[in-house]
């Protein structure tokens, strides 16, 4: 039977608009569209909890808002990559026309289910901000840019203590963002683990760590920095949420129970997309 489809564009994206139409046509002639919205609608559309697919057009960033938004839907997640990386994203604009058919019609699509982090802050024994996060949690040191310290545990067991300017809590998902560029290790997405990594730590023996992703980790802030607009230390997650974080904050990371599943494309695969999009272990240019 084929498939139900909704498209969920961005519209910052200049490009994602004439992309949108070619895929409207794709869909029409396979499938069946439920409608077409802007990525950041509010609410979120009805017809998306009906779709079979849902295809986001922006970058990767795109589709990981998008992926929090849908953790409830039935549908999958199809990103059509319209930024500069396209790493999550796994479609361009050629790999769904050579496959619309199948995509769109009945035949048969890969997808992977990825676990999604439930974050809380708590302050004065009082939860005071809860977020989610497929990517991962930062917690960065912010204005005046002075490092801060914390303390870490891991499933009740005490952790290292961290002077720095700041630490890195990824998803094996979110392991080729923040946490490689801040020196942490490359996890495969079949690997159930969480990496914690530090940030410029000053010390030369903090080295990142993987646990399992069933682990529950918990940042308890020893010193964060605050500057006079009210700035200063911030948890992020995803490089979207923000929650300012204060002296004696106690942040938790625990698995949410719930999962995203996106459309694998089968024409490729992660190993090619570290090489080709992320020069995995190219040698050096002339």
């Amino acid at each position: 039977m084929p498939r139900s489809t909704v498209l969920l564009v961005n519209p910052s994206k200049p490009a994602a608009k004439s992309a949108a139409a070619s895929v409207r046509e794709l869909v029409m002639a396979h499938g069946t569209l439920l409608g077409e919205f802007a990525a950041e609608s509010a609410p979120l559309p009805p017809e998306v909890a009906r779709a079979d697919l849902v295809v986001v057009f922006g970058g990767d960033g795109t589709l990981l808002s998008q992926s929090r938004r849908c953790l409830d839907i039935r549908g999958s997640l199809l990103g059509i990559n319209m930024g500069r990386l396209g790493f999550l994203a796994e479609f361009d604009l050629p790999a769904i026309r050579e496959q619309a058919a199948g995509i769109f019609g009945d035949g048969p699509i890969s997808t992977e289910s990825y676990g999604v982090l439930r974050v809380d802050v708590a302050r004065g024994g009082r939860i005071e901000f809860s977020g989610l996060a497929l990517n991962d949690a930062v917690v960065t040191a912010g204005p005046p840019y002075r490092m801060i310290s914390a303390a870490i545990t891991i499933d009740g067991h005490a952790g290292p203590s961290m002077a720095g300017d700041g630490v890195v809590v990824c998803t094996s998902l979110g392991s080729t963002a923040y946490n490689m560029s801040a020196g942490g290790p490359i996890l495969s997405p079949a690997v159930d683990g969480l990496a914690i990594t530090p940030i410029a730590a000053h010390s030369l023996s903090f080295r990142p760590v993987v646990v399992p992703g069933s682990s529950r980790v918990e940042i308890s802030v020893a010193k964060a920095n605050s500057d006079v607009s009210g700035l200063g230390t911030t948890l992020v997650l995803d490089g979207q949420s923000h929650f300012t974080i204060r002296t004696g904050d106690l942040i938790r990371i625990v698995r949410d129970g719930r999962a995203v599943r996106l459309v694998r494309n089968p024409r490729s695969d992660y190993w090619s997309r570290l090489i080709g999009k992320l020069y995995w272990a190219s040698t050096p240019r002339t």
